[in-house]
């Protein structure tokens, strides 16, 4: 198998970069490539990467993510996130291959409290939901075999994350102040990595007609819900139980509504996601939100990391 990763070096690329290497020959490539275009930015030199390398499956990890950002610059996150899915759909529809894309909860309005199905209708609130969810359309109607994972709450080890951020503040502070009206699962790159690894490696074990009913769009989280507050909460409960001689400062983690912090995107509150139809589809039984966690606090609690 001859696979193609865009957005190597992203918290999702880097993993899949792990994951994917058992199935097969990688190409990975991010903006920074020389050799071959890698670089969103330049959907038509992406097509002719497809046509050069000829692979078996295309893998989009990358994309314009900062949220707040994309609202002051929509051409761009367009340009990333809608026009360049489209060209690797065109590209992987006349090639034959199978695409691979990542979205995201923000599609959604936020309303209810019951965990989105992928058949609910969308309603993003900001230009990032927007674009993303343009992409998708744009690789559904592009006619090329795909399976497209809409996930939420990402983190990773690897660069910044919230949980870093918090660990942080805990020995900065004495109270933090965290919001606790917006919902989700916290999902390791590591589990969506691994996810989409075993997802390929099912399907190109079926014959070619038979993989349709196995392709197209899903839910891809962690199992179980909480809010920012309670995500905040579990990280600095772990990270104190793991090294309580630290110096931690803190003594409040106090809940806030989303009022309190003003952004310039706004953000849903419910972005719980169903996954009975990956887990229906694959085999799978998505792990709890707090096992992927654990284990990266385990990791980076140290006194070697700082944390």
């Amino acid at each position: 198998m001859k696979i193609l990763l865009l957005g190597k070096n992203g918290q999702v690329g880097w993993e899949l970069q792990r994951s994917l290497a058992p199935l097969g020959e990688v190409l990975a490539l991010d903006r920074h490539s020389t050799q071959v275009c890698g670089d969103l930015s330049r959907p038509d030199d992406l097509m002719q990467t497809v046509r050069q390398y000829r692979p078996d499956v295309i893998v989009n990890a990358a994309a314009h993510t900062a949220v707040d950002q994309a609202e002051s610059e929509p051409e761009l996150a367009h340009l990333l996130n809608a026009t360049a899915p489209a060209a690797l759909a065109k590209a992987a529809q006349q090639w034959g291959a199978l695409l691979v894309h990542y979205s995201t909860d923000y599609v959604f309005n936020g309303e209810g409290q019951l965990p989105w199905q992928e058949t609910d209708a969308t309603a993003p609130l900001n230009v990032y939901g927007h674009t993303k969810r343009e992409g998708e359309l744009a690789i559904a109607s592009s006619g090329c075999q795909h399976l497209i994972f809409r996930t939420s709450w990402v983190y990773a080890r690897r660069g910044a994350n919230f949980a870093k951020t918090m660990l942080r503040l805990a020995r900065e502070r004495e109270r933090l102040t965290v919001i606790d009206d917006q919902f989700g699962a916290p999902t390791g790159a590591e589990l969506i990595a691994d996810v989409s690894a075993q997802a390929l490696r099912q399907l190109f074990a079926l014959p070619a007609a038979q993989r349709e009913p196995h392709t197209g769009l899903f839910h891809l989280v962690a199992a179980g819900q909480t809010s920012w507050h309670g995500y905040a909460s579990h990280v600095i409960e772990t990270a104190q139980r793991l090294r309580p001689e630290s110096a931690w400062r803190v003594k409040e983690v106090a809940p806030v509504s989303s009022s309190a912090f003003v952004t310039a995107a706004k953000r849903p509150h419910n972005s719980r996601l169903a996954t009975a139809r990956l887990e229906a589809s694959f085999g799978l039984r998505m792990p709890p939100w707090q096992d992927g966690v654990e284990r990266m606090l385990a990791e980076i609690v140290s006194p070697s990391e700082g944390y």
